[in-house]
């Protein structure tokens, strides 16, 4: 992981979409940064093949040259298209170097649990280090657990340098049993009316034949 890298970029004259979308025709990348206290926000841009090949190599710590005046910052927020396959806008956060900041980084869940599901609480966790050590993700490592596991911050693989910046018994993830969802038969509404009976019930109601003739017989 390199420590940082200087990026030489350019003060933007004019913002807006049309500046934005001509800056990226021109293979640049709009960005900003962060006003902090006697330094005032910045519109910048800057050479999208440079950003993108720092970000390869595991950069964090920039060292943003605007004109000659250089501004130490990591990045706070990459805006992507909504497709996610161009970087539309670069937001930079001023820091100090050798002085210790918080950062979210993602979290890196490997190995497979033992007969049961991994249910992430969050994917991202708050730690405190100096700019140059912020790695890319954190490990965690979940193979062979049981259903019952309850991990927390403190089971994150931490490299030296780099301390949380929240309670260590923070739960970010549990696991538990497979949901096995069984649908009951739903017996279908009958319509009792239109139902047809076969049988003597179905002339209920109506003068029986043999009933009739009984009565003519014993009128003789």
């Amino acid at each position: 992981m390199s420590s940082s890298e200087t990026l030489k970029c350019g003060l933007r004259d004019k913002v807006g979409s049309r500046d934005a979308r001509k800056l990226r025709s021109q293979g640049r990348i709009p960005a900003s940064i962060q006003a902090e206290g006697k330094s005032a926000h910045l519109n910048i841009h800057l050479s999208a093949d440079a950003f993108h090949s720092s970000r390869r190599h595991h950069v964090h710590l920039y060292d943003l040259d605007v004109d000659g005046d250089v501004h130490t910052a990591v990045v706070r927020e990459l805006q992507w298209d909504a497709l996610g396959d161009h970087l539309n806008h670069i937001e930079f956060r001023p820091v100090k170097r050798g002085v210790a900041i918080e950062s979210m980084v993602a979290l890196s869940f490997h190995g497979k649990v033992k007969d049961a599901v991994l249910t992430q609480n969050v994917t991202e966790i708050a730690i405190s280090c100096i700019p140059s050590l912020i790695p890319d993700n954190l490990e965690v490592e979940v193979d062979g657990l049981e259903v019952g596991i309850h991990l927390h911050a403190s089971d994150i693989k931490l490299p030296e340098g780099i301390t949380l910046a929240v309670d260590p018994e923070f739960e970010i993830a549990v696991v538990g049993q497979f949901k096995i969802v069984v649908e009951e038969e739903v017996a279908a509404e009958v319509d009792p009316d239109a139902v047809e009976v076969e049988g003597d019930d179905a002339a209920e109601g109506e003068p029986k034949e043999d009933a009739a003739d009984e009565g003519e017989s014993s009128g003789d």
